[in-house]
């Protein structure tokens, strides 16, 4: 089973908005006989890919995946069907899979007569598949809060000066980031302070699907921002009711995307309205860019599941210089959100600090 979460975690960059899958097959004796990961978003899935490889060789042998075999009928055919018609005699489980749609895997084995057992590094299991777990119980996406700040919690100068406060080897790991997520979502503030790409650019995900979504109330984007300009049909700008008919008219002919939800008490776009549409496209996990009115927006409503700083070792200063995290904040200590130091990775000469809510802390560094 660890075998089979080490080839799970390789999907991290494809496997969205399907959850991460590694499968391992060993014969009647024991032997290693096929293995498979399900790779990307409409590919096969890990159990079909390790049972072709082991072809007969699976008969009466058995099957070690990270999550119950789906039932339902999407991109491919229903992987439980597959397991039972490979004829193994036993099938190990992490972990039961959460969404309702494609659970339902181990009754179907065991009905066909198959020896199932469920629970084999279980809380691995969950952990490597978060992001995904929050979305099919909570059906909201995971949200990850990323800045790069000065030693000082500084995002920017008091002009606003914000390039570059990282160096290069932590602006590579800053857009892998994107390439883990399924959209990324600013504020109308970055859009008209940075005229920002927001795009994919490694190559690490093989699928194209990917979301740019802007916190924009009025609808104040202009028409010549490069997110309008450049692949539109990507581009999602969420508005509230008292967007103006005119911007609204002149950004749809553009082709991108206009998202109306409710305004909250502040007049600004409801985020749990937000975070809803986003998961029904379907989004599983959303990076959090900026700038610090929406970061802070995020934590105020509770909404934050990660927190990647790309700290560098610089002071900025400055009682006007923007803080990571705005927002209206908390008066007392102790209504601070807690959250749980999961790693620190050094890039250079800056460093990566990610805590996630503690519950989900990572402690087998499976993710």
């Amino acid at each position: 089973m660890a075998r089979a979460l080490e080839l799970a975690g390789q999907g991290r960059y494809g496997a969205s908005p399907n959850p991460m899958v590694g499968a391992v097959v060993v014969d009647a004796a024991g032997n290693l006989v096929g293995e498979g990961w399900h790779r990307a978003w409409g590919h096969e899935h890990a159990e079909t890919l390790a049972l072709a490889e082991a072809a007969d060789r699976a008969r009466g042998g058995t099957l070690y995946v990270t999550l119950e075999p789906c039932t339902h009928h999407g991109h491919t055919p229903p992987c439980a069907d597959a397991v039972i018609a490979a004829g193994v005699g036993r099938v190990v489980i992490a972990s039961r899979d959460p969404n309702p749609v494609a659970g339902g895997g181990v009754e179907r084995l065991r009905a066909a007569g198959l020896r199932v057992e469920v629970g084999l590094l279980g809380d691995r299991a969950d952990r490597l598949n978060r992001r995904y777990r929050r979305w099919a119980v909570d059906r909201r996406p995971w949200v990850t809060l990323k800045a790069a700040v000065s030693l000082d919690g500084r995002i920017a100068t008091h002009t606003g000066r914000s390039q570059w406060i990282t160096a290069e080897p932590a602006r590579r790991r800053s857009l892998e980031l994107r390439e883990e997520h399924d959209a990324i979502l600013v504020g109308i503030g970055t859009v008209l302070a940075d005229d920002p790409r927001l795009t994919r650019r490694l190559g690490l995900n093989p699928v194209e699907r990917f979301l740019r979504v802007v916190l924009d109330s009025h609808l104040r984007t202009p028409t010549t921002a490069r997110i309008v300009a450049e692949n539109p049909a990507s581009t999602v700008l969420v508005h509230t009711a008292d967007a103006p008919s005119p911007r609204r008219l002149a950004l749809a002919q553009t082709g991108v995307r206009l998202l109306e939800v409710a305004a909250d008490d502040d007049g600004r776009v409801d985020l749990p309205a937000v975070l809803a549409a986003l998961a029904a496209e379907p989004a599983v996990a959303v990076l959090v860019e900026g700038g610090s009115e929406v970061a802070g927006s995020f934590v105020d409503a509770g909404l934050v599941d990660e927190v990647v700083l790309m700290m560098a070792p610089m002071l900025i200063g400055g009682r006007a210089a923007p803080t990571a995290v705005g927002g209206r904040g908390v008066a007392e200590i102790a209504d601070a959100a807690r959250l749980a130091i999961e790693r620190v990775t050094r890039h250079g000469d800056d460093l990566e600090l990610v805590a996630v809510r503690p519950e989900e802390v990572d402690v087998h560094r499976t993710g």
